[in-house]
């Protein structure tokens, strides 16, 4: 992995239209880098936090001594995890830009920082474009999965600027990165929180703010439904979720930036290594 004067955080892609708006460079020495090793009075907050993926990364983030910051539509599981973790709930709708601003309020005005957001929250969609198109749950699932993103992004990078820098990880999917024809929605705004990712993880790295997707294929929770039973139908693999949490805390310890962390039965995951496109002809 290469690095540089910025801070040693490589990515593709470039612009600088997030750093009119945070300021300019700061010393590389002065990042806040969130490491899997080093979690000790670290603060986070999880959407999506009180089932599935989001629970088990809580639970290992909180083993390594951070404090938490659980974000939920489910008041009781969320409720619940927290108390086992010693953590703070707070009941978020991640399709409202307002309360991904009260989630993030919440962790600065309880813990004093925030140094890592996992914006974890999703929903299945389950229809295509064709008669069984919903306009209505068509909203819902590009408000979890793509506004959740992209507003819980917006609320954190004040505090993360303000904690000298720090890490999002927003949960993607290979459908982020491969064509889903079985449910062609939740592939667009996948594949959308994979170009946000790409595209933000140069934007931010001047300012020591780390960004990168996680992008499991079928994983073993609530998501999946009914689509379970067929999966295991038709012998495809689900992967369980504590491998998707190992490859969390691995992403957590890269020195790269703009990553989307491939998770797949059978494979060591990594970066996906994205094709370069061809560039014009003069």
């Amino acid at each position: 992995m290469s690095t540089d004067k910025t801070g040693g955080f490589t990515g593709a892609g470039g612009g600088g239209g997030l750093l009119s708006g945070l300021g300019g460079e700061i010393p590389a020495e002065a990042f806040n880098v969130v490491r899997g090793d080093d979690l000790e009075g670290k603060v986070a907050l999880v959407t999506g936090g009180g089932n599935g993926i989001g629970a088990g990364v809580a639970r290992r983030l909180a083993e390594g001594g951070a404090r938490l910051v659980l974000a939920d539509i489910d008041d009781v599981a969320g409720g619940r995890l927290a108390d086992e973790l010693g953590a703070t709930y707070v009941h978020c709708d991640v399709s409202r830009l307002e309360d991904n601003e009260a989630a993030v309020a919440t962790a600065v005005e309880r813990y004093g920082r925030l140094d890592l957001a996992f914006l974890n929250a999703g929903i299945a969609s389950g229809f295509g474009l064709g008669e069984d198109f919903d306009v209505r749950r068509y909203r819902l699932a590009m408000g979890v999965n793509l506004d959740g993103v992209v507003f819980g992004t917006h609320a954190a990078l004040p505090a993360l600027r303000a904690a000298g820098g720090g890490t999002i990880v927003a949960t993607a999917s290979m459908a982020g990165i491969v064509g889903i024809p079985s449910d062609p929605v939740y592939a667009a705004n996948k594949h959308a929180v994979v170009g946000l990712v790409r595209s933000l993880g140069e934007d931010l790295r001047p300012r020591g703010i780390r960004v990168h997707a996680l992008c499991p294929s079928f994983a073993d929770t609530a998501i999946l439904g009914e689509g379970k039973a067929v999966l295991e139908r038709l012998g495809f693999p689900i992967l369980d979720v504590s491998s998707v949490v190992d490859t969390f805390f691995r992403l957590l310890d890269s020195d790269g930036t703009g990553e989307c962390w491939f998770v797949i039965p059978g494979r060591e995951s990594e970066p996906f290594t994205f094709r370069r496109v061809p560039g014009p002809r003069s």
